[in-house]
């Protein structure tokens, strides 16, 4: 007697009861749940020597002054206001599915229209620098630039995918 199961069971039977006895301290449902598992926690430890007598009595114990203690604190948990901050969310995930997006529009260029693309708006080179790193001429990267925009220009939705969001 005294195992993880026997415990694991007493918790499955006596948890409604002990329940009830943590709301009538608290008042509340949650913050009841909380207390009883608090005092759970703490009766596991002991639980061989527990086992054998009244359980209920040394969690109810456990749950008694678990309570006063938490009530002598300070700090208390949450405070309630009448009216919750106004912090509007950030969509974590926005930026990540834009890039995503973003990176296949761009595949589905050729390679040079890529690299040209690259150069000139992400690096900010000029034509000539790019043409120069690139070892193109100076019309040639103007075409790339202007058939790669193009190309953009006509995939369906790419507008608003870089309207709804600002890359990072």
């Amino acid at each position: 007697m005294g195992g993880t199961e026997d415990f694991d069971g007493y918790v499955a039977d006596a948890w409604p009861r002990l329940l009830r006895s943590a709301w009538l301290l608290t008042g509340d449902w949650y913050l009841a749940e909380d207390l009883l598992q608090t005092a759970l926690a703490k009766t596991y430890p002991r639980w061989r020597k527990v086992a054998g007598d009244h359980p209920d009595g040394y969690v109810r114990r456990i749950l008694l002054t678990t309570y006063l203690s938490l009530w002598r604190r300070k700090w208390r948990g949450e405070i309630p206001t009448a009216e919750l901050p106004d912090h509007p969310g950030t969509d974590e995930h926005a930026a990540s599915d834009l890039r995503s997006a973003l990176a296949d529009v761009l595949r589905g260029l050729p390679r040079q229209q890529r690299a040209v693309l690259m150069l000139r708006f992400h690096c900010d080179l000029t034509e000539a620098d790019t043409a120069r790193v690139l070892g193109i001429g100076v019309g040639t990267v103007k075409s790339h630039t202007a058939r790669a925009l193009e190309s953009l220009r006509a995939r369906p939705g790419l507008r608003e995918l870089l309207t709804e969001g600002a890359l990072p």
